[in-house]
């Protein structure tokens, strides 16, 4: 008998050969010089695409989204064209791919961003976190409070970020809106100190991630969108929600009524232990109406008996995925 997790499924319009994902991991690798992905790219990715889906690293949607050194973009011609070389090195293998789309917010540094600027956030909260600047890892920079009537500047980003991802081949989107970037800032009270329509109640916070589900999905169409959550995560140093509850609950609502075609959760502290309160994850999970990716320290025994549960439909992989190119291939075969 085939595992449920070996099997193929349907994200929304995503059809994949099963349901083993790559989860994003950041490696730093794009050219110093324009943040362009390349060759070395195409290579690693089409290694690994006997995943079901594979999302890619996070990828900004503009030069002010950028949070790292050496991480790719999806603003220029030049990185469209690089992704496209990638999307082109996948597909040839019968994989899949998505880009995961993303604005770090507060969680940068001035000199990675253009003229030495303060990096925005919701508020002028720093979040004494840590970043790689290209030299060493380094204290994050205080933000500056994202003024209302640039708030609809960024949404652009979005939907930019969205219209070239499809024009370089991408499969679909993954918005990050999880481990204390740009949307998660926004949805959580602990960063978003607004008192504008941006902040202050649950159904104002959540707000920014409405706009940007909007701008991505009229792009796209919402089968071929997905959103990444960490509710239970103090990744980046968010904070933890007065209310993750109510919060998330009203952000999952915003997806469902879009439509979107995947959840991937976190499930947890970010790399770290799955712990959450007794059911509220699961209240989480049970609410979202459309594919739900788990994710989050799973090995191969848990995730066949979660997707054999029926309660999640597939399994996102990180760690694993860095020195097991193969590891959609070697978990159905149980090789070492």
């Amino acid at each position: 008998m085939t595992e449920a997790l070996f099997t193929p499924f349907k994200l929304g319009d995503i059809a994949v050969r099963n349901r083993v994902v790559m989860a994003p991991l950041t490696s730093n690798r794009a050219r110093p010089e324009d943040d362009t992905p390349f060759e070395l790219h195409a290579e690693y990715y089409a290694q690994r695409a006997g995943a079901g889906l594979i999302i890619t690293e996070g990828t900004q949607i503009s030069p002010e989204g950028k949070g790292y050194a050496w991480t790719p973009g999806i603003y220029s011609d030049a990185q469209v064209a690089g992704w496209k070389t990638v999307t082109d090195a996948v597909h040839a293998k019968g994989g899949k791919i998505a880009a995961q789309i993303w604005h770090v917010g507060r969680i940068s540094h001035s000199s990675l961003q253009i003229g030495g600027a303060a990096p925005v956030a919701p508020s002028a909260i720093g979040a004494a976190s840590k970043t790689f600047d290209g030299t060493s890892f380094v204290e994050t920079s205080v933000p500056r409070a994202l003024d209302l009537a640039e708030i609809p500047r960024v949404i652009e980003d979005y939907r930019r970020a969205a219209s070239n991802a499809d024009a370089a081949g991408f499969d679909g989107v993954e918005i990050h809106a999880a481990n204390g970037y740009l949307i998660d800032q926004f949805l959580r009270d602990t960063s978003n100190t607004r008192t504008d329509a941006y902040g202050g109640s649950v159904e104002n916070r959540v707000r920014f991630l409405a706009e940007v589900v909007a701008a991505v999905t009229e792009i796209l169409g919402p089968g071929r969108v997905g959103v990444r959550l960490s509710p239970f995560s103090n990744a980046n140093n968010v904070g933890i929600d007065s209310d993750t509850l109510a919060t998330f609950g009203a952000a999952i609502d915003v997806l469902n009524d879009a439509g979107i075609a995947f959840l991937h959760m976190v499930e947890g502290q970010t790399g770290g232990p799955r712990d959450w309160p007794a059911g509220a994850l699961e209240a989480l999970r049970d609410r979202f109406k459309g594919a739900y990716i788990a994710n989050n320290g799973y090995t191969r025994d848990t995730a066949i008996a979660a997707v054999a549960s029926g309660k999640v439909d597939l399994v996102a992989f990180g760690k694993l995925y860095i020195s097991n190119p193969d590891l959609a291939e070697r978990l159905a075969s149980n090789a070492p």
